[in-house]
């Protein structure tokens, strides 16, 4: 018997369909209830309730990933193609970025040379490109363990085409990352427990717009990760 070639994108579509009413509902009751829409609720129960809806938002989150996902895989989604500047956006998500600072752990967006960041102008889908981005940098960010600074730094590639680079982790490590982006770069584990389908989601849509994604090596692999996007001009 045959086996159809796109029945994951199938399978996937499906499991949204049957999973995002269910979701949608559980979390209309838990803001219902938190707004005491039902009656009064103790401390300890509001306590209760939020960690229910933040639980439930993480799954209506995997859900919407399953739901792009599914659309990659099946080449079922339309980019938007819209000029904006790649080192501005890397600049914009860092500083929005602060899910390690318990930890110790701060993030910055830097220029590979000292000074202002640069223009790095691409053709793309910006929204779907942030969101690629800001995948990398909180999978860095999660796995990094001591504290200290870690870096998003942008750069440009000449050659044909141009490359914008985004390379992240610990400044040491950068210049290695960095050099991943002039050749065909190492394999990816977009495979991560913890983070859903965000990686897998990310490195398609950056592949998807022409470029790529690795990590660097050694012990410390999953704390870093680079991109390179080719350059309008």
């Amino acid at each position: 018997m045959a086996v159809e070639h796109n029945i994951l994108p199938k399978t996937l579509s499906l499991a949204v369909h049957e999973l995002r009413t269910p979701v949608t509902v559980v979390a209309g009751y838990l803001r219902m209830l938190l707004r005491e829409q039902a009656g009064p609720i103790s401390e300890k129960q509001r306590k209760m309730l939020e960690e229910a809806d933040r639980s439930c938002g993480r799954l209506g989150a995997l859900v919407a990933e399953m739901s792009e996902f599914g659309k990659l895989e099946g080449s079922d989604v339309t980019f938007a193609r819209q000029d904006f500047d790649l080192s501005a956006l890397v600049v914009e998500l860092a500083s929005g970025l602060h899910d390690a600072e318990d930890r110790g752990v701060q993030f910055e967006a830097r220029a590979a040379t000292p000074g202002d960041m640069k223009e790095i102008w691409m053709t793309g889908d910006r929204v779907r490109i942030a969101a690629a981005v800001k995948a990398l940098m909180q999978s860095a960010l999660r796995e990094r363990i001591e504290p200290g600074l870690m870096l998003a730094r942008c750069s440009v590639l000449t050659g044909n085409p141009h490359w914008g680079v985004v390379a992240i982790g610990d400044e040491a490590v950068l210049p290695d990352l960095e050099r991943g982006a002039a050749s065909p770069p190492p394999e990816f584990d977009e495979w991560r427990g913890g983070l859903g389908l965000a990686l897998p989601v990310a490195r398609r849509v950056i592949e998807a717009h022409g470029g790529a994604v690795w990590s660097g090596t050694g012990p410390q692999a999953r704390a870093t990760s680079a991109l390179r996007l080719p350059l309008t001009r």
